[in-house]
């Protein structure tokens, strides 16, 4: 096959969890020409790459001018505000993450056998607003609150509609893998808490609300569900939950995590993470020293203390359970699955094995 023949994807956001575990699995299937773009640079090889900020059309416009045709795109991107829940109702972000969707659709070159794989979550059910019906399905209403996943979504529609290409839409629950400096990142969270607390000599006790049971999903996974998504025909205008097909209460892990980084689990003590752990900077420092990993910033290794809160369900008063149905997308071809279990510690071998995270035969 030749490049000319090839397909190309364009996946936008991918420094984040999902776009380079996406840009990762494009760039080892062969066949495909793969294009990343993000505002930053990447800290890995990549044979093509767009630096652009997608806020900014014009720009935007010129990055992409070059980029030849494109048969398919993830956009994976996201502009988060600090406040994980009346941020997605403002219509600061609802407006800024509508128009970097629609920068991007207006700067590519017109292709109409285009397919585009848009990224949600389960806030498309107004998980951040309380408990939901459950198990949420495709087919669920929207929720009243303004969110920017609506609007994309009925941009997309129309978009496509008019242009004549195709679009699926994916909802992962708690997408959990490699990346730095991304707000969304639980894994990496929980690993650097784990670790300052090995370091201070404290028990890495459970921060969280009740006990609960909740699905996430390996940013792997969820890269093959993606390309799953752009092959087959069925995946055309549908929408689908994605998960590793297990549950989980992060109570229940916290031991097997807490050992991994040599802290011992205490007990239960529920406070802000976001309140207590920005100013462990000097002790993140120290940690980086002591067992040689890379100088990655403390506010970048975890960007958002505020979302592992909201994760954990502190200051909640009640079980809040978080499951989804995936049977659509077993039923239209998808069946893989992944332990939970065995997914954390894949991520946490590979943040120790490049020196991210202490441990590992440091």
């Amino acid at each position: 096959m030749t490049s000319e023949t090839r397909k190309t994807v364009l996946i936008a956001g991918a420094l984040g969890v999902v776009g380079r575990a996406a840009f990762e699995h494009f760039s080892a299937l062969g066949g495909w020409n793969v294009v990343g773009l993000s505002r930053r640079k990447p800290d890995f090889p990549a044979q093509r790459w767009i630096s652009a900020d997608l806020t900014d059309g014009d720009s935007l416009a010129v990055a992409l001018a070059d980029v030849g045709p494109v048969t398919h795109v993830v956009y994976a991107a996201l502009m988060e505000e600090s406040e994980l829940v009346s941020g997605w109702t403002s219509a600061e972000q609802v407006g800024t993450n509508t128009r970097m969707l629609r920068n991007l659709l207006e700067a590519l070159p017109a292709e109409s056998e285009r397919h585009v794989v848009l990224l949600q979550g389960t806030k498309a059910y107004g998980v951040h607003h309380g408990p939901y019906r459950m198990p949420a399905r495709e087919s669920d209403p929207r929720f009243i609150a303004s969110n920017f996943y609506y609007d994309q979504e009925d941009l997309v529609r129309e978009r496509s509609a008019a242009e004549g290409w195709s679009f699926t839409v994916l909802r992962p629950q708690i997408v959990c893998g490699y990346a730095l400096n991304n707000p969304m990142n639980a894994a990496m969270a929980i690993g650097v808490y784990a670790a300052i607390c090995a370091e201070l000599g404290q028990p890495m006790r459970f921060s969280g609300g009740p006990a609960c049971f909740q699905e996430a999903v390996d940013a792997d996974l969820l890269a093959r569900a993606i390309h799953w998504a752009c092959e087959e025909p069925r995946c055309a205008g549908e929408t689908y939950n994605i998960a590793n097909g297990d549950c989980f209460s992060w109570r229940n892990l916290w031991p097997r995590i807490a050992k991994r980084f040599g802290a011992e689990p205490g007990i239960d003590h529920s406070f802000s993470m976001a309140r207590v752990m920005p100013d462990k900077g000097a002790v993140w420092d120290r940690i980086v020293e002591r067992h040689g990993l890379r100088k990655i910033p403390y506010d970048h290794i975890v960007s958002s203390w505020q979302f592992l809160d909201y994760l954990l369900r502190h200051d909640r008063t009640y079980p809040h359970h978080s499951l989804v149905s995936t049977i659509k997308a077993r039923q239209h071809g998808f069946h893989d699955c992944m332990d939970t279990e065995v997914m954390l510690d894949r991520i946490y071998e590979r943040l120790q094995s490049e020196k991210i995270l202490p441990g590992g035969g440091d």
